[in-house]
Protein backbone atom coordinates (compact mmCIF):
# COMPACT_ATOMS: atom_id res chain seq x y z
CA UNK A 1 0.00 0.00 0.00
CA UNK A 2 1.09 3.47 -0.98
CA UNK A 3 1.99 6.62 1.70
CA UNK A 4 -0.94 8.37 0.49
CA UNK A 5 -3.46 5.68 0.74
CA UNK A 6 -2.48 5.56 4.45
CA UNK A 7 -2.49 9.43 5.52
CA UNK A 8 -5.76 9.71 3.06
CA UNK A 9 -8.90 7.92 3.58
CA UNK A 10 -12.44 7.46 1.28
CA UNK A 11 -15.68 6.29 3.82
CA UNK A 12 -17.25 3.00 1.57
CA UNK A 13 -20.07 5.55 0.97
CA UNK A 14 -17.84 7.79 -0.49
CA UNK A 15 -16.42 4.73 -2.77
CA UNK A 16 -19.90 3.55 -3.66
CA UNK A 17 -20.89 7.07 -4.62
CA UNK A 18 -17.72 7.58 -7.11
CA UNK A 19 -18.42 4.32 -8.82
CA UNK A 20 -22.47 5.32 -8.80
CA UNK A 21 -21.26 8.45 -10.40
CA UNK A 22 -18.80 6.97 -13.01
CA UNK A 23 -21.34 4.01 -14.23
CA UNK A 24 -23.93 6.60 -13.75
CA UNK A 25 -22.68 9.41 -16.28
CA UNK A 26 -21.11 7.22 -18.93
CA UNK A 27 -24.36 7.01 -20.60
CA UNK A 28 -26.08 10.84 -19.56
CA UNK A 29 -26.68 13.28 -21.94
CA UNK A 30 -26.05 16.30 -19.65
CA UNK A 31 -23.05 17.67 -18.39
CA UNK A 32 -22.74 16.02 -14.28
CA UNK A 33 -20.07 17.13 -12.01
CA UNK A 34 -19.48 16.55 -8.29
CA UNK A 35 -16.70 18.13 -5.91
CA UNK A 36 -15.10 16.72 -3.18
CA UNK A 37 -12.26 18.09 -0.63
CA UNK A 38 -10.18 16.35 1.86
CA UNK A 39 -11.28 16.98 5.39
CA UNK A 40 -8.15 18.89 7.08
CA UNK A 41 -8.83 17.06 10.57
CA UNK A 42 -9.54 13.31 9.45
CA UNK A 43 -8.01 13.66 6.04
CA UNK A 44 -10.43 11.79 4.71
CA UNK A 45 -11.98 12.64 1.21
CA UNK A 46 -15.33 12.99 0.60
CA UNK A 47 -18.27 15.48 -0.94
CA UNK A 48 -20.18 18.30 1.20
CA UNK A 49 -22.88 17.55 3.48
CA UNK A 50 -25.74 18.20 0.70
CA UNK A 51 -23.68 16.01 -2.06
CA UNK A 52 -24.61 18.20 -4.82
CA UNK A 53 -24.43 16.99 -8.07
CA UNK A 54 -24.14 20.39 -10.88
CA UNK A 55 -25.15 20.45 -13.78
CA UNK A 56 -23.67 23.23 -15.97
CA UNK A 57 -19.53 24.59 -15.54
CA UNK A 58 -21.23 27.55 -14.28
CA UNK A 59 -22.71 26.11 -11.06
CA UNK A 60 -19.23 24.25 -10.56
CA UNK A 61 -17.53 27.88 -10.38
CA UNK A 62 -20.13 29.29 -8.62
CA UNK A 63 -19.03 26.97 -5.77
CA UNK A 64 -15.39 26.47 -5.83
CA UNK A 65 -13.69 28.57 -3.25
CA UNK A 66 -11.40 30.99 -3.84
CA UNK A 67 -8.54 30.03 -1.55
CA UNK A 68 -9.22 26.44 -0.64
CA UNK A 69 -8.04 23.59 -3.47
CA UNK A 70 -10.88 21.14 -4.63
CA UNK A 71 -11.32 17.72 -6.95
CA UNK A 72 -13.87 18.36 -9.08
CA UNK A 73 -15.64 15.17 -10.78
CA UNK A 74 -16.72 15.82 -14.58
CA UNK A 75 -18.53 14.18 -16.99
CA UNK A 76 -19.55 16.37 -19.94
CA UNK A 77 -20.61 14.96 -23.25
CA UNK A 78 -19.60 16.29 -26.20
CA UNK A 79 -19.25 16.30 -30.22
CA UNK A 80 -16.16 15.69 -31.28
CA UNK A 81 -15.27 17.26 -34.60
CA UNK A 82 -16.05 14.26 -36.50
CA UNK A 83 -19.17 14.80 -35.39
CA UNK A 84 -19.12 11.59 -32.81
CA UNK A 85 -20.46 11.81 -29.19
CA UNK A 86 -18.58 11.65 -26.51
CA UNK A 87 -18.95 11.64 -22.80
CA UNK A 88 -15.56 12.50 -21.50
CA UNK A 89 -14.92 11.53 -17.09
CA UNK A 90 -12.08 13.23 -15.76
CA UNK A 91 -11.22 15.06 -13.10
CA UNK A 92 -10.47 19.12 -12.53
CA UNK A 93 -7.22 19.67 -10.25
CA UNK A 94 -8.59 22.84 -9.03
CA UNK A 95 -5.90 24.61 -7.12
CA UNK A 96 -6.11 28.68 -6.78
CA UNK A 97 -2.74 30.66 -6.78
CA UNK A 98 -4.00 31.80 -3.14
CA UNK A 99 -3.94 28.90 -1.53
CA UNK A 100 -1.31 28.38 1.40
CA UNK A 101 1.60 26.07 1.24
CA UNK A 102 0.33 22.99 3.69
CA UNK A 103 -3.25 22.93 1.23
CA UNK A 104 -1.38 23.01 -1.49
CA UNK A 105 0.75 19.90 -0.38
CA UNK A 106 -2.53 18.41 1.26
CA UNK A 107 -4.23 17.93 -2.35
CA UNK A 108 -1.33 17.64 -3.91
CA UNK A 109 -0.29 14.44 -1.77
CA UNK A 110 -3.74 13.25 -2.67
CA UNK A 111 -4.05 13.45 -6.59
CA UNK A 112 -3.05 10.16 -7.89
CA UNK A 113 -4.84 8.60 -4.72
CA UNK A 114 -8.14 10.65 -6.17
CA UNK A 115 -7.35 10.07 -9.31
CA UNK A 116 -7.09 6.23 -9.03
CA UNK A 117 -10.07 5.95 -7.19
CA UNK A 118 -12.44 7.94 -9.39
CA UNK A 119 -11.23 5.88 -12.22
CA UNK A 120 -10.68 9.16 -14.14
CA UNK A 121 -9.18 8.90 -17.58
CA UNK A 122 -7.54 12.28 -17.69
CA UNK A 123 -7.11 14.87 -15.10
CA UNK A 124 -7.17 18.87 -15.98
CA UNK A 125 -4.85 21.34 -13.88
CA UNK A 126 -7.27 24.57 -13.36
CA UNK A 127 -6.20 27.83 -10.90
CA UNK A 128 -9.61 29.53 -11.44
CA UNK A 129 -13.38 29.20 -11.67
CA UNK A 130 -12.95 31.39 -15.09
CA UNK A 131 -10.10 28.51 -16.41
CA UNK A 132 -13.71 25.84 -16.79
CA UNK A 133 -14.63 28.35 -19.85
CA UNK A 134 -11.93 26.28 -21.25
CA UNK A 135 -12.80 22.75 -20.40
CA UNK A 136 -14.90 22.08 -23.43
CA UNK A 137 -12.17 22.90 -25.92
CA UNK A 138 -9.51 21.03 -23.73
CA UNK A 139 -11.98 17.74 -24.18
CA UNK A 140 -11.72 18.62 -27.89
CA UNK A 141 -15.29 20.08 -28.19
CA UNK A 142 -16.31 20.45 -32.02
Amino acid sequence: MSGEARLYTFSQETKDHLRKFRLGTSRSSSAQAVIYFIDKNTKEIRQDEEGTVYKTLEEVGDDLPDHSPRFVLLSYPLTLPSGRLSVPYVMLFYMPSTCNSAQRMLYAGAKELMRNTSEVTKIIDIESAEDLEEIPAKLGAA
